[in-house]
């Protein structure tokens, strides 16, 4: 691994400590079919999950949502249906609905259970203040999903 990528030592001690950074690193992996990121370091792969205030008013909500913005949501909540396919057992699909104007629906589910939904607005802007902020909002999903996935288990074997 070389210098340039690499953000810093900081950021390889948020995603190490972090299960769900872990599996969203392994999603973004997962998803390279050209090897692209092979030599990437785990924080260097995230950093587009980063996006201040600053950045966000900077980023223009007019036109489609591009495609690299629509993959990093995809895998965010991959990530999410990953985390809690690990704890449960279950398996956990992602369906993300969304709008050229970047309004709709990320859904998890399992079964007939849907265990995690977040409404998207701005979908052009999406992103953290920081990788402790992307490790903690993934978890909020996942903890959620796994309360619900525990209280109703069977309805997400239908």
């Amino acid at each position: 691994m070389s210098p340039e990528n690499n953000l810093n030592g900081t950021a390889d001690s948020v995603v190490a400590t972090s299960p769900f950074l872990k599996t969203l690193v392994l999603q973004i992996r997962g998803q390279d079919a050209y090897g692209v990121y092979r030599s990437w370091a785990d924080d260097l792969l995230l950093k587009a999950f980063v996006v201040t205030k600053q950045k966000k008013r900077e980023i223009s909500i007019e036109g489609e949502v591009d495609a690299v913005t629509q993959a990093r949501i995809m895998s965010f909540f991959r990530a999410v249906a990953a985390r809690i396919e690990q704890e449960t057992g279950l398996i956990s699909q992602v369906v993300i609905d969304l709008s050229h104007e970047g309004f709709g629906w990320a859904l998890v589910f399992s079964g007939r259970l849907l265990l995690t939904v977040k409404t998207l607005r701005d979908a052009h802007r999406f992103g953290f203040e920081s990788l402790e902020k992307l490790a903690e909002e993934g978890e909020k999903f996942v903890e959620k999903g796994l309360d619900l996935a525990k209280r109703y288990k069977e309805v997400s074997k239908l």
